[in-house]
């Protein structure tokens, strides 16, 4: 059996905040980060970090798991730097992925 799961950054609207997360379906994960924007019980709505800036494909939840812990454990300039390798201007790429329509 094939399955996706996904490691991902979004951040905030300004660009200032990142949040690193694991999940197997992207765009509902960014749907319910839009949706808790301003939550102070969950780290992303505290912090508005609903805009994708990159993310990659897992066969395996495993493997999906250990990377977002290798990458959680990164200083935030070799984190910048992941980024920028595939999206130097830091676009918000939530539309590539089908979740843009409900921030419209």
């Amino acid at each position: 059996m094939y399955s996706n799961y996904f490691v991902y950054i979004t951040t905030n609207p300004g660009r200032s905040v990142i949040y690193v997360g694991v999940t197997n379906d992207l765009a509902i994960k960014l749907r319910q980060h839009y949706e808790n924007r301003g939550n102070s019980k969950t780290w992303a709505g505290k912090y508005y970090c609903y805009n994708l800036i990159w993310w990659e494909r897992h066969q395996f939840a495993s493997h999906a798991i250990d990377r977002e812990k290798e990458i959680k454990k990164w200083r935030r300039e070799k984190k910048n730097l992941l980024i920028e390798s595939v999206n130097p201007n830091w676009n918000f790429l939530n539309d590539r992925v089908g979740a843009w329509e409900y921030l419209r």
